[in-house]
């Protein structure tokens, strides 16, 4: 079974080799993968070098580019290293670096042999200089700084180098601090000012004025001395974590500088990364139903997920810190101080399992609350749909949100976004609508097969995409055969440059049918046009090797490259809107392109399809209207002078370390802000639920829905081009 994963986690799954019920070696369409010998096949088998063969003979087999696993690999392999261990260039220093050099042509020998001993050196060199530099941080707090000395500090880690000395890392750190310190400082001093309270905090404070004294606001020395103990905490928590790291967390950063070399997407997946992986793609996860944050040395209730088993007990309430997990009748465990990962993996279970958790309410009070984990269903994660109209119009027009093509590969009858889609297209017609508006913004991609049925959701048959890996001649067509069109009014898909994999499947193939209009907020799509297996590493073991060893994982692997039925690659290149609008990331670098070791553009053979007759469009024309109303609105504009804003300011990374300077950097960046902001509710879009709420929760999940589509002015433009189109034909 193919599918694309999303962009944002980097998981893109076609057919894997795994013989079980989604990914068979028997398909022929699927890569045929050997199942490699030799290490894995030991009496007392090295968990590292059975690791380390698996990865190597995957990645000179099957992957995409087949390179080998040789010095040339593995001194690209150790820059990645470098940057994995220490980016910000605020641990090693240049003596170091000497000590590693010696691996530079060795990653592919230790991948092949299992000997790690490069993981070994860095923890050695990391377990002696983060106590020092631990120490040398509560030394520069106690001592304090000279905030009349002008100082400069370089902010963007990219522009810095490695220093030659101890003493030029301490000043490296001495400055960084104290930059933090000032920034936390002014943070406490506007969070007393009440600069940083939304309107919503503003209302609460007038309500409560009449009943309380004026709050005294802090002095200098006391917001200063807060800021530092602040920052104190902040850096204990951050060294303690560096000593704690995992051996799994040391060879993540190992094997992935070996596959990132291959491309952006291959990489190595630690065995609760492989986890996270199957509840990203399904929406569902067996546990509480409780979204958590990490504030402080504490893991805090964000919110409950409605019709969870934490929803339906009634106990736990959002803002509830939690103190300790235990499971069943066994004793608690304290996760104060723990990484919010470790703290879930606590949390989470199997259905049916109870776990209680010792939790601190808001008041002070602390209460056990026992929960019968079950099921979660992630709503957001799906599809949903609403009618828009605008006041201004005669017309009703069906919106779709489509966050990621999921499928819930484990359960046969689960949710896709394919079926849910066709659902919401057949409710929207019953309702009337003339024109549906497709929005696959953000949305980073997922199943391939989900792709391939929601393009032919909008045309009688034809091919949606090609797939090809470097062993086929031809490539391999997707199709739609059904000879249904469950929509043949007309459409626009609405993309932006973080729209992927399998959004620009769907949205290159609908432009090239000449079936739906293009809206864009940004000049292409994110341009991933290759296709990933996730292999699970442990089918290819032996039973006693696999029991020996235990879990090591699983790879994701690019093995093939999708193109158009135009022939064209998305990769790099993606797909461009017909019609552009501001985009209010326009001052990120982001995209394929942007990406180190990404694959390059390709083409193959266009194959032969019949465009859309049904309706006809004077693109020009649409275009030049667009253009016209964008001018003139507030909204937009604002959009393109922050963009303009930011490009200016994006390569002014070094900052003066002074109180003053930093205050009137914020107090800029908060005028501006400010001043362009776009969050004015549209009061002439009516967004109305198609479904009856069942609960106050689910009132209010419409709610925020609503005003985020009524604040969207992507959303009112839209409309306006529907309304075009409708009208102004060729």
């Amino acid at each position: 079974m193919k599918f694309l994963i999303p962009f944002v986690t980097s998981l893109l799954l076609i057919k894997s080799c795994i013989a079980n019920d989604v990914m068979s070696t028997k398909d022929a369409k699927g890569p045929q993968v050997k199942k490699p010998l030799g290490a894995i096949q030991r009496l007392t088998p090295d968990k590292d070098m059975v690791l380390g063969s698996l990865l190597e003979q995957h990645l000179e087999n099957i992957h995409f580019t087949h390179k080998k696993v040789n010095d040339s690999l593995s001194k690209q392999a150790y820059k990645l290293y470098l940057e994995r261990i220490d980016y910000g260039k605020q641990f090693l220093i240049e003596s170091d670096l000497e000590k590693f050099e010696k691996y530079e042509e060795k990653f592919d020998d230790q991948l092949k042999l299992g000997d790690l001993s490069i993981i070994s050196l860095t923890e050695q060199v990391m377990s002696e200089r983060i106590p020092l530099l631990s120490k040398h941080v509560q030394a520069i707090l106690k001592k304090g700084f000279d905030f009349s000395k002008v100082e400069k500090y370089e902010t963007d880690p990219k522009k810095r180098e490695f220093v030659d000395s101890i003493d030029e890392l301490k000043e490296r750190w001495r400055k960084m601090i104290k930059y933090e310190v000032i920034n936390q400082y002014l943070e406490l001093k506007d969070d007393d000012e009440g600069l940083n309270d939304d309107d919503e905090d503003k209302n609460k404070k007038v309500a409560k004025k009449k009943s309380k004294k004026k709050k005294k606001k802090k002095t200098y020395d006391e917001l200063m001395a807060e800021s530092k103990k602040k920052v104190g905490k902040r850096y204990k928590k951050v060294f303690k974590r560096y000593l704690e790291e995992k051996r799994s967390d040391q060879l993540d950063k190992f094997y992935n500088a070996i596959t990132r070399v291959y491309d952006p997407h291959t990489m190595y997946l630690v065995p609760e990364e492989k986890e996270d992986f199957d509840i990203d793609m399904s929406g569902k996860l067996e546990g509480i139903g409780a979204l958590l944050r990490e504030e402080g040395s504490y893991i805090k209730v964000e919110r409950i997920i409605p019709g969870s088993a934490s929803w339906r007990g009634k106990e736990l309430k959002a803002e509830d810190i939690i103190l300790a997990v235990g499971q069943g009748d066994k004793e608690f465990v304290d996760i104060v101080d723990m990484s919010i990962r470790d703290a879930v993996k606590l949390i989470r279970g199997k259905k049916g399992t109870i776990v209680r958790l010792k939790v601190k309410r808001p008041d002070g009070t602390t209460k056990i609350i026992p929960i019968t984990r079950d099921k979660v269903v992630l709503e957001e994660a799906y599809v949903k749909s609403t009618v828009l109209e605008h006041k201004d119009l005669k017309q009703k027009i069906g919106y779709i949100h489509v966050p990621k093509f999921y499928r819930d590969f484990q359960d046969p009858n689960g949710r896709n976004s394919s079926t849910d889609v066709k659902r919401e297209i057949l409710k929207l017609k019953k309702l009337g609508v003339q024109g549906i508006i497709l929005n696959l913004r953000n949305n980073g991609g997922g199943a391939l097969r989900d792709a391939t049925l929601m393009g032919g959701l909008f045309i009688d048959k034809g091919p949606i995409v090609q797939v090809k890996n470097r062993e086929r001649p031809q490539a391999l067509v997707e199709k739609d055969t059904d000879g249904k069109t469950y929509w043949e009014k007309p459409l626009i898909v609405l993309v932006n440059r973080f729209s992927a994999s399998a959004s620009e499947i769907v949205a290159g193939a609908l432009k090239d049918y000449k079936r739906a209009v293009i809206v864009g907020s940004s000049e292409q799509t994110h341009g991933k046009g290759t296709v990933q297996a996730v292999l699970g590493l442990n089918e290819y073991l032996n039973p006693f090797t696999a029991k020996f060893i235990g879990p090591i994982g699983a790879m994701k692997i690019t093995t093939d490259m999708f193109y158009r039925i135009n022939g064209m690659s998305t990769q790099f290149r993606g797909i461009r809107p017909h019609i552009t609008l501001p985009d209010e990331y326009g001052f990120l670098e982001s995209g394929e392109q942007s990406l180190d070791y990404a694959i390059p553009y390709g083409e193959v053979a266009p194959l032969k399809y019949k465009v859309w007759d049904k309706q006809k469009y004077n693109i020009k024309k649409l275009q030049a209207k667009s253009v016209r109303r964008v001018a003139k609105n507030d909204a937009f504009q604002k959009i393109i002078a922050s963009v303009n804003w930011s490009k200016q300011r994006k390569d002014q990374s070094e900052r003066v370390i002074g109180i003053k300077e930093l205050e009137d950097f914020r107090k800029e960046a908060r005028e501006v802000s400010e001043k362009y902001k776009v969050d004015t509710i549209n009061e002439s879009i009516k967004v109305v639920n198609t479904k009856k709420p069942k609960s106050e929760l689910e009132k209010e999940s419409f709610k925020e829905f609503k005003e985020q589509l009524q604040k969207d002015p992507v959303i009112e433009e839209t409309l306006l081009i529907f309304n075009d189109m409708l009208n102004v034909k060729s």
